[in-house]
C-alpha cells in the first residue's frame, strides 16, 4: 500500500490502532480575516497535505517547529511526543536551504518588499519594489500571516507565511520561504512564539 493509501485508510479507520492521525479544527479568525480569506483562491488540498496531529517523529521540544522540505511538512511540537502536521510548498531546488533559525517577529497581513535578488531574477517586480511594495491583503503573496526567520539575530530573509497560490502546496515553488495555506499560517502563528527554534532540513 502506498503511503496516501495508507494515509486514507487511517483516516477512514477512525479508532483504529495504529492510525494516529487526527483532524485538528480550524483557528477562529477576525472579520479582516474572514473578509480577505473569502477573496483568495479556494482550492481542495490534498489528503496528506491537510492539518493533523499526529506523533511526533521530530523528538524536538515542544514550541519547535521543524519543516521537512523532501515530504513537503511542516512540524509544530506539542507535549506530550505530540505534533501537529501542516503541508508546506518549500524553495525550488536552486532556491532551497536548510538550517537552524528562530522566530525574529510575527506579523498579520504582512507588508511585501520583494527582496534585492528576487529583482535580479525578476525585473518585472521592479515597479512593485518602487512603489514601497504591496501592501497586506489578499494579492499579497505572503498571505495571511508571516514568521520572519533570523539567523545569529538577524533576518534571514526567509519567512513561514500563507500564500494566494494554494494549489502550490506539497511543490517546490518558492524562493526559500515556506508557503502554508492562509488557514494553516493562521493556525501556526497563534501557536507559535517569537523566539521558537526552527529547523528547515
Amino acid at each position: 500500500m502506498t503511503f496516501k493509501g495508507f494515509s486514507i485508510a487511517c483516516l477512514m479507520a477512525v479508532g483504529l490502532a495504529g492510525c494516529n492521525y487526527q483532524a485538528v479544527p480550524d483557528p477562529t479568525v477576525s472579520a479582516q480575516d474572514a473578509k480577505y480569506l473569502a477573496m483568495v483562491p479556494n482550492f481542495e488540498i490534498p489528503t496528506d497535505f491537510r492539518r493533523y496531529q499526529v506523533e511526533d517523529p521530530t523528538g524536538e521540544a515542544p514550541g519547535t517547529v521543524l519543516i521537512d522540505t523532501r515530504a513537503h511538512y511542516l512540524y509544530f511540537v506539542l507535549p506530550g511526543k505530540k505534533a501537529i502536521r501542516y503541508g508546506v510548498a518549500t524553495g525550488s531546488e536552486a532556491q532551497g536551504w536548510t538550517g537552524v533559525a528562530s522566530v525574529g517577529r510575527k506579523a498579520e497581513w504582512p507588508h511585501w518588499m520583494p527582496p534585492a535578488d528576487m529583482l535580479e531574477r525578476w525585473p518585472h517586480l521592479k515597479p512593485t519594489a518602487a512603489a514601497g511594495g504591496l501592501p497586506g491583503g489578499p494579492d499579497n503573496p505572503l498571505g495571511a500571516r508571516a514568521m520572519y526567520l533570523y539567523m545569529n539575530g538577524k533576518d534571514s530573509m526567509y519567512r513561514i507565511h500563507g500564500t494566494n497560490e494554494p494549489d502550490k502546496i506539497g511543490h517546490d515553488v518558492s524562493s526559500g520561504c515556506i508557503r502554508m495555506t492562509n488557514i494553516d499560517a493562521i493556525d501556526l502563528f497563534n501557536r507559535i512564539k517569537v523566539g521558537a527554534k526552527v529547523i528547515v532540513k
